[in-house]
């Protein structure tokens, strides 16, 4: 199944669970693009220990999910 997420937050929960079920979603072999809008852009920034976004989003492109912002 074809599946776009789009996100639009600064908030580092939102953008991890994002990716999070971005990820389950590639897993489960669905077919999916991610769209960062507005502050979600620079999710990098917002990345913590408690919400590793850079390793997610490294999974999630590696996994072939397509990542624009």
């Amino acid at each position: 199944m074809r599946m776009t997420l789009i996100a639009c937050s600064d908030n580092p929960e939102i953008l991890w669970n994002a990716f999070r079920i971005g990820n389950l979603m590639l897993e489960q072999g669905d077919d999916v693009t991610m769209f960062l809008n507005g502050p979600s852009v620079d999710y990098m920034a917002l990345a913590s220990e408690k919400y590793p976004m850079n390793d997610l989003a490294k999974l999630f492109t590696l996994s072939e999910g397509e990542l624009l912002a």
